[in-house]
């Protein structure tokens, strides 16, 4: 098993920064990528960014050349470092580790990031 806690969001303003950060605990052997999700309000989740445990990652459109997700294999924690924030950016995001093998996927509880205008 794997537990993930998120932490870092909040309310922003519109072309200001947030720093999401997902820390891993339990049996991380077992976990290569690790990502993050989010979720709007009348919306699908979709993903966000992820991350390979070799660095590799990749990028919803929208949020490429604002977001960068990083990741500390040491701290077993990614972050997620969000610039020039926009109001659709709003909604709960969720950090996400799969194993290897791809079969099983945990997920944290959440944190919410509100962008004003």
């Amino acid at each position: 098993q794997v537990q993930l806690v998120e932490s870092g969001g909040g309310l922003g303003q519109a072309g200001g920064s947030l720093r999401l950060s997902c820390a891993a605990s339990g049996s991380i052997f077992s976990i290569n990528a690790m990502g993050w999700y989010r979720q709007a309000p009348g919306k699908q989740r979709e993903l966000v960014a992820d991350i390979t445990r070799s660095g590799s990652t990749n990028y919803l459109d929208s949020v490429k050349g604002r977001f960068t997700i990083s990741r500390d294999n040491a701290k077993n924690t990614v972050y997620l470092q969000m610039n020039s924030l926009k109001p659709e950016d709003t909604a709960i995001y969720y950090c996400k580790a799969s194993t290897w093998s791809g079969g099983i996927n945990y997920w944290g509880k959440g944190t919410l990031v509100t962008v004003s205008s």
